[in-house]
């Protein structure tokens, strides 16, 4: 026998174990991820991936944490809030499973339009593997805004976004679609160290989440796709004006 082709099978069958490794391990995670999703139907979340890197950029950027957070169960977030969040993030929330996959495929020609255009606006100029690796922005539910949030990074990748799909589906399997708003409601931004329902409407307004007025409710429900920008300015022309659609919108949203 040839030592090359021992050689060969012992490269080979150090792969195929490396590749059976590497699964298990892909597979661990998921259900890793799989448990603790179930877990949150009983116990309120603590913090989520998001909020944790948010609060190293502070520390590290600004050598500060401003940080304001307080949970509010259901019965004592606004329904006017519950409404206007679903009808300017997610009109589909109570009827779709997770994923609005048209949404999606739009979503994706919309970038890769935008990588084709701006490759042709730079001619001959070097581009890394990292701006050239797929990138998916948008098309995103509740159910994977808050996936996104609670357990994975914030890369705008393929791969980061198959993760995001599939643990959207771990959400809506595991939990009600009013522990999911509930959940969301409490966790995502709406500002800078600014998270949760209760901590905004008492930033903004001075009152409590569950006294929030339609106007108020549809202002913070305006804010969400770009808190950071908007905390600066929050009642511009444009945020009233986004905010006075929402609000003509909120008596038609069902809620879950």
């Amino acid at each position: 026998m040839s030592p090359a082709p021992a050689a060969l099978r012992r490269t080979r069958g150090h792969l195929l174990r490396l590749l059976g490794l590497l699964a298990l391990s892909l597979l661990a995670l998921q259900v890793v991820f799989a448990l603790r999703i179930a877990l949150m139907a009983v116990v309120d979340p603590q913090s989520t991936a998001f909020q944790r890197s948010e609060a190293w950029r502070l520390a590290v950027d600004k050598h500060r944490i401003a940080w304001a957070e307080q949970w509010a169960p259901m019965e004592k977030i606004s329904e006017r809030l519950q409404r206007a969040v679903i009808a300017s993030e997610d009109a589909g929330f109570v009827d779709h499973h997770g994923v609005e996959w048209a949404a999606i495929e739009k979503a994706w020609g919309r970038n890769q339009r935008a990588g084709q255009q701006a490759e042709r606006q730079r001619p001959g100029a070097k581009v890394s593997a990292a701006s050239r690796a797929p990138k998916l922005v948008g098309g995103s539910t509740i159910s994977q805004q808050l996936a996104k949030n609670l357990l994975l990074s914030g890369e705008r990748t393929v791969v980061r976004k198959a993760q995001e799909l599939l643990l959207t589906i771990f959400l809506e399997t595991a939990l009600s679609k009013q522990r999911i708003l509930e959940i969301y409601l409490n966790n995502v931004e709406w500002g800078e160290g600014l998270f949760g329902a209760q901590a905004a409407a008492r930033h903004y307004f001075r009152v409590d989440a569950a006294r929030l007025s339609s106007e108020q409710a549809a202002r913070l429900a305006v804010m969400l796709p770009a808190p950071k920008h908007h905390e600066k300015q929050p009642a511009s022309a444009y945020v009233l004006g986004r905010a006075a659609t929402i609000q003509a919108r909120m008596d038609a949203v069902e809620l879950p």
